[in-house]
Formats: structure tokens, C-alpha cells, sequence
């Protein structure tokens, strides 16, 4: 493993940085360390908050220090890695019609692809389930083909439908609000993320494995 980076943030907290890129490798290592907290969180230990590539571990600056609790972190990272957790595969519906997709043409364009072969890339891709971000049930999904890699927008664009399938860069989210947001827009999906059950509110679980599968726009009405 490539040693992380230990960074203080304020007074109660060590920012882990494994890599500064999205990749796999350096998700496992958050992974593991965020499971490895959980199990065995160190005197003063308050929470852990796990994003792509590195993992915010918050501590009570009245009961350790940046710098035992980075000692604390070296000897975790250490242990072996308990077996992976279950993950669940689960299927989004998209619907990729003009007036649900109103950004597709620009970005087969933008990647020198047909808006067919654009479909077709984000079809194939291989999604997982990284994180969750600052709106209910917004998971952030790795695995968007590099055919489709795109920086977001310059500017965001208000009042964006929930259920609107966007992507930026190796990222891929499916709305759940409707509001602003700078990513591409390339299609809109009938699959109910958000769950009338307090245990479990949200359709995907950090870690599932996501695929998309096309449907015509009678069977998104039908779904409605």
C-alpha cells in the first residue's frame, strides 16, 4: 500500500489522504480503514467520515492529539482487513429521450462519440456505490467509462428534475431533488431511490454495484 497522507483539519480532526485521484486501490484503503474504526475506534474517537480517496477521522481535542490519534491511525491501517462486506447489485432505470437528456448531444459531441454511442458508454459502465453527499440519498457512483470523462459545467443550471441521471468527470448520480447542478445531464430515471423505510431510506447501500438499463419513455410513464 502507497503510505497515506496524514493532515490535521482544525483541532478535532486527521484528514487520510490515499491517492488524489478516484481509483479503486486507494477506495479499498478507505474502506478498510473506516471499517477498521468502526471496530476499534481509539480513545477520543468521534467519527469517520469516508469520501473517494481519503477519510476525515474526527477525535474530542480534550481527550487526545493530531498526533496520537495519528499513531492510533498507523497501527489500524496496519490490521488485516476484515472480509468485504456484503454488497448488493442493484439495476436504475434510464430513460435517455431528448427532453430528459438535454445535455447528451453536447457531450457525444464534447467525446467524439454518436448520441447512440454515448448510450451505449454509459450503458457498459461499471458502477459502484462510493459514498453519499450532501442531499438525501444522493450516491455518488465511480465507474463512468473514461469515453464520457467530462469536467462539470462552468455554471450550474437551476431547477434540474429529480430522477435526472447526471454525470461529471468518473462520476455518475441520480438525482433525488429537484435543484441546481453543474454535471450533464444525459438522461432520467424512474427508479424510486429514496425508500418509505426509516431502517433502510435509500435504495443503494456504500459499496453496491449499479447497472443501467434503457427503457422507452412508455415504460417511464408507466412507471410514474
Amino acid at each position: 500500500m502507497t503510505q497515506p497522507a496524514f493532515r490535521p483539519v482544525a483541532e478535532h480532526g486527521v484528514l487520510v489522504e490515499f491517492a488524489d485521484a478516484i481509483n479503486d486501490a486507494a477506495y479499498a484503503h478507505v474502506r478498510h480503514l473506516d471499517a477498521m474504526l468502526a471496530a476499534h475506534g481509539f480513545p477520543g474517537f468521534v467519527e469517520s467520515i469516508p469520501a473517494y480517496v481519503n477519510i476525515l477521522v474526527e477525535f474530542d481535542p480534550l481527550l487526545t492529539d493530531h498526533a496520537a490519534v495519528i499513531q492510533a491511525l498507523h497501527g489500524l491501517l496496519a490490521l488485516k482487513p476484515a472480509p468485504a462486506a456484503t454488497t448488493t447489485p442493484r439495476e436504475v432505470l434510464v430513460c435517455y429521450d431528448a427532453d430528459f437528456a438535454p445535455d447528451l448531444p453536447e457531450v457525444a459531441k464534447a467525446c467524439g462519440l454518436t448520441e447512440e454511442e454515448a448510450i451505449a458508454a454509459h450503458l457498459a459502465g461499471d458502477y459502484a456505490v462510493f459514498l453519499y453527499g450532501f442531499a438525501p440519498g444522493y450516491a455518488y457512483l465511480g465507474g463512468v467509462p473514461p469515453a464520457l470523462h467530462l469536467p462539470r459545467k462552468a455554471a450550474a443550471v437551476r431547477g434540474i428534475a429529480a430522477g435526472s441521471v447526471i454525470i461529471a468527470g468518473a462520476q455518475c448520480l441520480v438525482t433525488t431533488l429537484t435543484m441546481p447542478t453543474g454535471w450533464w445531464i444525459i438522461g432520467r430515471s424512474p427508479t424510486q431511490i429514496l425508500r418509505p423505510d426509516p431502517a433502510h431510506p435509500f435504495l443503494f447501500d456504500v459499496g453496491d454495484r449499479v447497472k443501467f438499463r434503457r427503457i422507452s419513455r412508455r415504460e417511464f410513464e408507466a412507471r410514474q
